[in-house]
């Protein structure tokens, strides 16, 4: 690859295969929720793989590679991509394992590398997660089950957000004892995974992060301040905030109900820090990181919002099955959330359409 505008091929090709992770792992999540899909059950056991490293891993390696602009980084998202596509295609799941676990340490590697030309504390944090990726799918290849891993995939996703929130509110002036509480929470975050989700006291350790986590982001995040504004950044910011509110409910439900003792404990903060956290970024930030890595031209719609609520309102309804141990609920939460992203990315390809014309 030569150059950045010879690599937007490259970059679409990878955002396509971390699309098709993303609707193969919905599917499979949808027949694991009961409904009767053809061929549902042959992707059932990689719901969750497909989706933290088929979708995630890959788009946030693409964005890592995409800032640091060097051919090698770029083979984070491109082995990712392949480890998708060996599970798709029925290979042994340690094959897709190991290309996951490749993918994990260039990403770490070039996450490290930026950190040494740029020593900060939100550098440190995106370092941190890309590094518990990486023993999340070591632990993975190694023949642990998904539950046992997932504190580390979790660990992954919240602290790249969390890190990149951390450089945002960089802008505003630090207040005091700032550091001291997103350095505990990282530590109760990683000490916790150690554990796993399905230990309490390792659910316990993460519940407490994810509320000392929201607790700073509410804190210090800009997002207190973009919430007064108009527009993308207003809805940037109500993205943000309905994400932390999730983040800090998925805290309570491990520290009230934790996986080891609730009968949908687990499903339940998986769904609020994957759904309502990470999905509820993703639809803050894909106006900024689309155009950037895709070179499209988007634009906001209020519309918009129409996606996001609904987005929430699967989160919602999912949780309260969940203790309700309601079943129809939790099946329909399933297809809501799918309608949600359908209509997320059609109006944006709405938008896109448009500012062509």
């Amino acid at each position: 690859m030569t150059g950045a505008a010879g690599r937007i091929p490259f970059r679409i090709v990878l955002l396509g295969l971390g699309a098709l992770a993303m609707l193969t792992g919905l599917y499979g999540g949808l027949w694991r929720s009961g409904w009767a899909l053809p061929h549902g059950g042959s992707v059932a056991d990689l719901h969750g793989p497909l989706l933290v490293c088929g979708l995630f891993g890959t788009v946030i390696s693409l964005e890592r590679a995409v800032a640091l602009g060097r051919d090698a980084a770029y083979a984070a998202p491109a082995l990712a991509a392949l480890g998708s596509l060996c599970l798709l295609a029925g290979l042994p799941p340690a094959v897709g394992a190991l290309a996951y676990v490749l993918a994990a340490a260039v990403l770490s590697a070039a996450t490290l590398f930026i950190t040494t030309r740029q020593p900060a504390l939100f550098m440190a944090t995106l370092s941190l997660g890309a590094l518990s990726w990486l023993v999340g799918n070591l632990l993975w290849l190694g023949g642990h089950s998904v539950p046992d891993v997932t504190g580390w995939w979790l660990a992954f996703l919240i602290l790249t957000i969390a890190g990149e929130r951390l450089e945002l509110s960089r802008l505003t002036a630090p207040k005091s004892g700032s550091v001291v509480l997103f350095g505990a929470a990282v530590v109760l975050l990683l000490a916790g995974a150690a554990y796993g989700i399905l230990d309490r006291g390792g659910a316990a350790m993460i519940g407490l992060a994810l509320v000392a986590m929201t607790a700073w982001l509410v804190r210090h995040d800009v997002v207190r301040i973009t919430l007064r504004r108009s527009g993308q950044t207003r809805f940037m910011a109500v993205c943000m905030a309905a994400g932390y509110a999730w983040l800090g409910i998925a805290g309570v439900l491990l520290l009230a109900a934790p996986p080891a003792t609730a009968t949908f404990g687990y499903d339940a903060v998986l769904h609020a820090v994957l759904v309502g956290f990470v999905l509820s970024m993703v639809f803050g930030h894909a106006l900024i990181i689309l155009p950037a890595v895709a070179r499209v031209r988007l634009a906001y719609r209020p519309l918009l919002y129409a996606p996001l609520a609904v987005l929430h309102a699967s989160v919602l309804l999912r949780i309260a099955s969940d203790l309700l141990a309601w079943s129809d609920g939790r099946a329909w939460s399933g297809p809501l959330t799918v309608v949600a992203l359908v209509g997320f990315v059609a109006t944006l390809a709405r938008t896109a359409a448009a500012k062509r014309a």
